[in-house]
C-alpha cells in the first residue's frame, strides 16, 4: 500500500510543474551564492598588475603604475570574454592549457593598443611585465582543479538509465574510469537485463512505455538521492518516451543527460543548432590543415631542435652507459609506418640485446598484448641499464631526431611496425591520418598496462579531435606519466 501511495504521489508531482520537488542537494546549495570566479578575477588582477607594476618601476618603464593597471584591466578583459569565469557544461571539466592561449591574446591587444595610441616600450620590459600573469592564471586553475579533486569528489550523482547493451557499457565506463565529475549510484535498466558489478538496480522500465516509467525513475533518484539522470537512448527508449521522461524529470527537480553516439568526438567540434523544429549537431571535421596545423609544425620543429640542444649532455651520459654496460650499438633503428602508411626509420637508445630481434619470435607464444602488438612485462632481452631507461622513457629521447625531420609529432599516437600494421583493419589504419608522436594519450593513459582496444579507441580520439591546445596539456601531463612511470616496461 505504501509503495502505491508513493508511486501515486509521484505521478501527481509529474502532473503538476507548478510544485517542483524541493531535492535535498539542490536546496543545500541554494542561497550561497559562487564567490569563486570573483577571486580567481581578483587574482588574475593582482597576478598581473602588481608584478607588472614592479618590473615597469624597476626597470624605469614611464608612468608603471598605468600601464600595469591597464595591462592587468584587459587581462581580466581577455579572460572574461573568454569566459574562464563562468563554469564549463557538467561534465567538461574546466581546462589547464586556455591561460597560455588568453596571455596571446593579451600580447596581441597591447600591441593593438600601443599602436593606436603612439607608445613604443621596450619589449626586453614589456613582456617579462606580463609573464608573471601567467603564471599566476595557471596556478589558479591548477589549485581549483585539485581542491575541486580533493575536497569534492564528483560533481554529481548519476542514475543511469537505458537498455541492457549500452546500459552496461556506460556504467562499465564512468565507473571503471576516474577523473571525471560523475559517480555512478544506481541505475534503472529498460527490459531485462542489468549493469555488471555491484551497481544497485532499484528499478526496471517495461520494453514498451508506461505510465509508471516517470515514477520509477523518479523514485530511483531520489532513493540514491541522484541530482543527474543519465539516459542511453535506444530503440525501447527514444521519441515520445524520452520526451516524456525529460518532462517529468525536470518537473521534478532532476537535471538530465542524454548520452550521444558521438562518443568519439570532442564537445568542441559539436555545434547544436533548432532547425525546421528539428534539433541538429553539426560535427567540426578535424584539423588537417589550416593555422593550427601550421602552429603544430613549428612547435615540432622548435621544440625538438631545443630539447636537442638541452639535453645533449644527457645524450652523452646515456650513450655511454648503454656502450659500456652491454655489446652493441649505442641506438636501435627500426622501421616504423608513420602519417599516410609511410615507412621512416625510427631511433631509439639501445635497451636489449644486440640479437632482440631475431629473438622475438621465440617469445611470440608468450606475448602479454591481445592485439598485434608484442609486449611482455618481463622481457629477458632487456638489458640491466634498459629497464632504467625504459623506466624513465629516456629511450625514447633520440626520437627528437625524427620530430625534427618531420618524419614524427611531439604529440600523437604510437608509431607502429610494419608488421603491426599489416594486420591493420580500417579502423586501426586510420590512426595513421596523422604523424606519430613522442608522447601521446597512450602515455599519458597507462602506456603498455593498455589493452589493445583501449589503446586505439585513445588514437582514434586524438586523430579526430587533436587541437594545439590538446597537444600543450598532453606534453604537461607527460611529464607526470614519465615520473610516475606506470606502464612503462
Amino acid at each position: 500500500m505504501g509503495s502505491r501511495n508513493r508511486t501515486a504521489a509521484l505521478e501527481q508531482l509529474w502532473r503538476a510543474p507548478s510544485a517542483p520537488h524541493d531535492h535535498p542537494r539542490v536546496k543545500r546549495a541554494a542561497g550561497r551564492p559562487d564567490r569563486r570566479p570573483h577571486l580567481l578575477a581578483l587574482t588574475d588582477l593582482l597576478g598581473l598588475g602588481a608584478p607588472a607594476w614592479w618590473v615597469l618601476h624597476a626597470a624605469h618603464a614611464p608612468r608603471p603604475s598605468a600601464a600595469a593597471a591597464v595591462a592587468a584591466l584587459v587581462w581580466v578583459g581577455v579572460r572574461a570574454t573568454r569566459g574562464r569565469y563562468t563554469e564549463p557544461p557538467p561534465g567538461r571539466p574546466r581546462p589547464f592549457s586556455p591561460p597560455l592561449a588568453d596571455w596571446l591574446v593579451l600580447v596581441g591587444t597591447l600591441v593593438v593598443l600601443l599602436a593606436v595610441t603612439g607608445h613604443r616600450p621596450d619589449p626586453a620590459t614589456a613582456v617579462p611585465a606580463l609573464v608573471p600573469g601567467l603564471a599566476a592564471a595557471l596556478t589558479a586553475v591548477a589549485a581549483g582543479r585539485w581542491r575541486a579533486a580533493r575536497r569534492h569528489g564528483p560533481a554529481h550523482r548519476v542514475l543511469v538509465v537505458g537498455e541492457s547493451a549500452g546500459l552496461d557499457r556506460a556504467v562499465g565506463r564512468l565507473t571503471s574510469r576516474a577523473g571525471h565529475p560523475y559517480a555512478v549510484v544506481a541505475a534503472v535498466p529498460v527490459g531485462e537485463g542489468a549493469p555488471g558489478g555491484e551497481t544497485p538496480v532499484p528499478g526496471r522500465l517495461a520494453p514498451e512505455p508506461a505510465e509508471d516509467d516517470v515514477s520509477t525513475v523518479l523514485g530511483s533518484a531520489f532513493a540514491h538521492d541522484a541530482d543527474l539522470v543519465l539516459v542511453v537512448p535506444g530503440p525501447k527508449l527514444t521519441g515520445d518516451r524520452l520526451r516524456r521522461l525529460t518532462w517529468g524529470l525536470h518537473d521534478g527537480g532532476v537535471a538530465l543527460c542524454v548520452l550521444s553516439d558521438l562518443s568519439g568526438t570532442a564537445a568542441a567540434r559539436v555545434r547544436p543548432a533548432s532547425v525546421a523544429g528539428l534539433t541538429l549537431l553539426h560535427v567540426a571535421p578535424p584539423l588537417r590543415h589550416g593555422p593550427q596545423a601550421a602552429l603544430k609544425a613549428l612547435v615540432d620543429r622548435i621544440g625538438a631542435a631545443l630539447g636537442l640542444l638541452v639535453l645533449a649532455p644527457l645524450f652523452l651520459a646515456v650513450a655511454l652507459a648503454v656502450r659500456l654496460t652491454s655489446r652493441g650499438p649505442v641506438f636501435h633503428r627500426q622501421v616504423r609506418h608513420g602519417r599516410h602508411n609511410t615507412p621512416f626509420t625510427m631511433w631509439k637508445f639501445r635497451t636489449m640485446v644486440a640479437d632482440a630481434e631475431s629473438r622475438k619470435e621465440q617469445l611470440a607464444r608468450v606475448n602479454e598484448s591481445e592485439g598485434p602488438m608484442f609486449k611482455m612485462r618481463r622481457d629477458p632481452r632487456v638489458t640491466r641499464i634498459g629497464h632504467a631507461l625504459r623506466r624513465t622513457s629516456v629511450d625514447e629521447l633520440p626520437q627528437l631526431f625524427n620530430v625534427l625531420r618531420g618524419d614524427m609529432s611531439l604529440v600523437g599516437p604510437r608509431p607502429p611496425l610494419p608488421e603491426e600494421v599489416a594486420r591493420y583493419d580500417e579502423k586501426e589504419l586510420r590512426r595513421l591520418a596523422v604523424r606519430p608522436g613522442l608522447t601521446g594519450l597512450w602515455q599519458v593513459s597507462g602506456r603498455s598496462d593498455l589493452s589493445w582496444q583501449e589503446t586505439v579507441r585513445l588514437d582514434l580520439w586524438y586523430v579526430d579531435n587533436w587541437s594545439v591546445t590538446t597537444d600543450l596539456g598532453l606534453l604537461a601531463r607527460t611529464v607526470r606519466a614519465v615520473a610516475d612511470g606506470r606502464g612503462a616496461y
